[in-house]
């Protein structure tokens, strides 16, 4: 660690969050201790802490309201596996219930929302303590890497709270911290050309973003000949999308670093990280996680569920058995690094990440992407399933693209959709990102829970 790494997360970092009211430095601290603890002991701390979650949620007007509804006395309830006896919170419960998910004596709540990306944006709040928490678990997270805050860092992104936030304050804070953003909103050839410039100026030791971003820019570098493989940046971060395995080889050829995934969101919190193991890691101490199928109930480990959450730091805007959408699959193995924390075995993508055959059946969307992803010439595409009977095919295309392909990319989806599916093919000349700047390549409209 650098001397002015050590000063920047040792003083000026911890001063910083002491100024916001954050409790971070402390919680990062514990965490440290807490991630080697057996998983007996930290199911035992998740306990304790969702007891305390539990009392005051009976003081927030939803909560009081739907226990009473469905008969439940939460001081009944003997341990975790009493947990699926609680009601599920959904998006649409948030968005008809916001006030009366705040606690009567909370107080600064921060106003957050969802990028929107599969509907409607999601506005919810979040109290200094949450932030305090989420905070700690990506620096403890950070610090399995051999970085720390304070090492150079470039942040490809595209979310409207950060991209709206550049004043004086903020530009001071980040470049005492080092950390520097690049726009991930429009990725045209004349920009990526910057982003490669701006990398190997700044030489990060890490970088933070979007994979479909950073695996687009690695590629666009070797495509030009330039080199980002001798800048010395020790481990590249990606979330916020799923990881692809063919994103993950780009990016680590691309910058000679290993690619560490990250799990959460805005709504959901921090919920699990990747060590240099291989460990998705929960972050167990502040987030309790279950796996559901479309019914809401409980599926075995091992098998794949939408994930469920319950932040144990929100007691001032409480996200209790919250449905995040994704899905994936619970790990039964210990990891090789010796700690603690439970694992994901597999993250899967959105539910809105699948799709739905003409007959009913729920598939991934990758049986899709395999069909185009790999064609000579296809530089960009998008999926769309509009309805069971209708798919929209979106691709930019090099001028070397053989087109003779197209009728074989339309036989290939009518073998997995249905040969009575309209499939659509349009050419365009580029590709957006979602408003939040990430990038997905299937969109399904379709409710596999219809």
């Amino acid at each position: 660690m650098s001397p002015y790494t050590r000063l920047v997360s040792g003083l000026i970092f911890p001063l910083h969050e002491r100024l916001k009211r954050h409790d971070s430095v402390r919680i990062r601290r514990e965490l440290e201790r807490s991630q080697w603890r057996s998983p007996e002991q930290l199911r035992a701390l998740q306990w304790q802490r969702l007891q305390i979650l539990l009392r005051e949620a009976e003081r927030v007007p939803y909560y009081r309201e739907r226990f009473a509804q469905a008969g439940i006395k939460t001081q009944e309830l003997r341990g975790l596996g009493d947990l699926p006896r609680l009601p599920l919170l959904t998006k649409a419960d948030i968005r008809a219930h916001s006030d009366a998910l705040r606690h009567p004596e909370a107080r600064d709540l921060a106003r957050f929302n969802t990028g929107g990306s599969s509907g409607e944006p999601l506005v919810f709040f979040i109290g200094k303590e949450r932030v305090s928490h989420d905070v700690a678990a990506k620096w403890r997270a950070t610090r399995w890497w051999n970085v720390d805050i304070g090492d150079r860092e470039l942040v490809v992104w595209g979310s409207p709270i950060e991209l709206g936030r550049q004043d004086r304050v903020k530009a001071l804070r980040d470049k005492l911290l080092r950390t520097a953003l690049l726009p991930a909103f429009e990725m045209s050839e004349a920009r990526l050309d910057g982003f490669v410039a701006e990398i190997r100026r700044q030489r990060p030791a890490m970088l933070f973003g979007y994979p479909s971003a950073l695996s687009l820019i690695a590629r666009h570098a070797r495509a030009r000949g330039q080199r980002l493989d001798d800048l010395g940046v020790k481990v590249v971060f990606v979330t916020s999308e799923r990881l692809y395995d063919d994103q993950r080889r780009d990016i680590e050829q691309g910058f000679a670093a290993p690619v560490a995934n990250g799990y959460g969101g805005r709504d959901a919190g921090f919920i699990a990280h990747q060590c240099p193991s291989g460990g998705m890691h929960l972050t167990a101490e502040d987030i309790i996680v279950e796996t559901v199928d479309a019914e809401g109930q409980p599926v075995p480990e091992g098998q794949a569920g939408e994930i469920v959450v319950t932040h144990l730091a929100t007691r001032d805007y409480p996200f209790i058995r919250y449905r995040t959408g994704d899905v994936a699959v619970l790990d039964t193995a210990r990891c090789a690094c010796g700690r603690g924390l439970p694992m994901l075995k597999e993250i899967q993508g959105r539910t809105t990440d699948f799709v739905v055959t003409a007959d009913g059946t729920v598939m991934h969307g990758l049986a899709l992407i395999y069909i185009i992803r790999d064609l000579p010439g296809v530089r960009k595409f998008k999926i769309v399933q509009h309805s069971l009977s209708e798919t929209e095919v979106q691709l930019v295309l090099d001028p070397e693209f053989d087109r003779a392909a197209l009728p074989g990319i339309v036989q290939g989806f009518k073998r997995r959709l249905g040969e009575g599916v309209d499939v659509r093919i349009l050419e365009v000349a580029e590709i957006a990102a979602e408003a939040s700047g990430k990038f997905r390549y299937v969109i399904s409209k379709v409710n596999p829970r219809a």
